[in-house]
């Protein structure tokens, strides 16, 4: 299998990679600062200006499937992974090149699934980086790892539905740039296949009856201007034309949008592992304990030589998956994306650990990136399916599989 990137990818790889050392960087400390300044939940001011300059370098959309048109980079999935990679090693930076969750799936579903108005009115304004988005599928009151238990009702009356539930964790919800929410809920409760009982449906955040209730937490972390919002719903009425397919098809948008969700998550993950690993080897080069530089001690070379091998492995399965994706679709790939989601997250909070433990008390403060690293790695294991429903799935299809043989 052959993994060499391409001349147009190595000339974006090294394009990006030039970015990051010129642009943002430099600016991490400018941005969080930039983030505690007024308001907490618009943009910091220093993206505009960064986001219009990732345009003019040709670094925009880098995410969309070529067959999206004049909008995208025209890149397949194995492409779009080394670049995908290279921005997550900032939390932040996906963003300037409106790559960055959950624009990105939510872009892919209007893409894929809405009709003419839904692309015109909302789909060309993401791809354009005019506004933000949300996706609200998780619930507090129920186990949402089983989708089927979403429990957001839409009655549709007439030529609107009304809509009425609690969501949580819905990531985007707290930005004032974020003017559409995707939500999945239950239009057809009776219907005996459970999987046709859902649907998704556009809701601008400005409808009357939703409320941001307050942004929720992370270890900590608000993950402000973005933000994981609690959202509540409170008798919303939206055109009936909201509809994303049809009713009863939330399950079917849901597999399409989160397998390249899922990942991209991963890919983004290798990348902030790398940077962990880089970050190692340097503390362990140049911090001296007992005499000695910590690199001396035979357990901090183990971790360091681990963190290699396991960073490698995971990007070798990711790369894997995203070839099969673009050769056979997302269901043929669809092992492969549970493999890579169980291993990938689980690799970073590694990696991750062993970087704090070698900064000592600096690895868990604000002086480094990995404490907030490591709270959003620890999120991607739940994030798009917990750890253990992608292993309930991948252990059934592969011992039905084997049986069959």
């Amino acid at each position: 299998m052959d993994f060499e990137f391409s001349p147009k990818v190595q000339d974006l790889r090294q394009r990006l990679l030039a970015f990051m050392d010129r642009h943002i960087y430099p600016n991490e400390a400018l941005y969080l600062e930039q983030v505690e300044e007024g308001d907490r939940w618009e943009p910091a001011a220093m993206l505009e200006g960064l986001k219009k300059q990732a345009k003019k370098e040709g670094l925009w959309n880098l995410f969309l499937p070529k067959e999206y048109g004049q909008y995208s980079a025209g890149l397949c999935t194995l492409e779009y992974a080394p670049l995908a990679e290279i921005m997550g090693r900032v939390l932040w930076a996906s963003e300037v090149f409106n790559c960055s969750a959950p624009d990105t799936g939510n872009m892919e579903v209007l893409a894929r699934y809405g009709n003419e108005a839904q692309q015109k009115e909302w789909l060309v304004p993401l791809l354009q980086g005019e506004i933000r988005s949300a996706f609200a599928m998780t619930e507090p009151e129920v186990a949402s790892s089983d989708a089927t238990n979403v429990q957001t009702s839409m009655v549709r009356k007439g030529e609107e539905y009304v809509i009425n539930g609690r969501k949580w964790y819905i990531s985007g919800a707290c930005n004032k740039r974020a003017k559409i929410m995707i939500v999945m809920g239950k239009t057809n409760p009776d219907d005996e296949n459970r999987y046709q009982q859902q649907s998704m449906i556009l809701v601008p955040m400005d409808t009357r009856g939703v409320t941001v209730v307050r942004p929720m937490k992370v270890f900590g972390y608000d993950d402000a201007p973005e933000g994981h919002a609690e959202v509540t719903f409170d008798n919303v009425k939206v055109p009936a034309s909201n509809l994303l397919l049809g009713e009863g098809r939330g399950f079917e948008i849901a597999q399409g949008r989160l397998g390249p969700g899922r990942i991209h998550h991963c890919m983004r993950l290798i990348g902030m592992a790398q940077r962990a690993l880089e970050a190692m080897c340097v503390r362990a080069e140049t911090r001296i304990a007992f005499g000695k530089p910590l690199s001396k001690q035979q357990s901090v070379r183990e971790d360091i030589a681990r963190s290699a091998c396991e960073i490698e492995q995971a990007r070798l399965l990711t790369l894997k998956a995203a070839a099969r994706m673009d050769a056979g679709g997302n269901k043929a790939a669809k092992d492969l994306i549970a493999m890579i989601k169980i291993v990938a997250p689980t690799m970073a909070c590694t990696v991750l650990d062993r970087a704090i433990q070698i900064h000592g008390g600096g690895g868990v403060s604000q002086d480094f990136f990995l404490a907030h690293a490591y709270a959003a790695a620890r999120t991607i294991r739940l994030a798009d399916g917990p750890d253990q429903v992608h292993m309930m799935q991948l252990g059934r299809n592969l011992a039905a599989a084997t049986a069959r043989l």
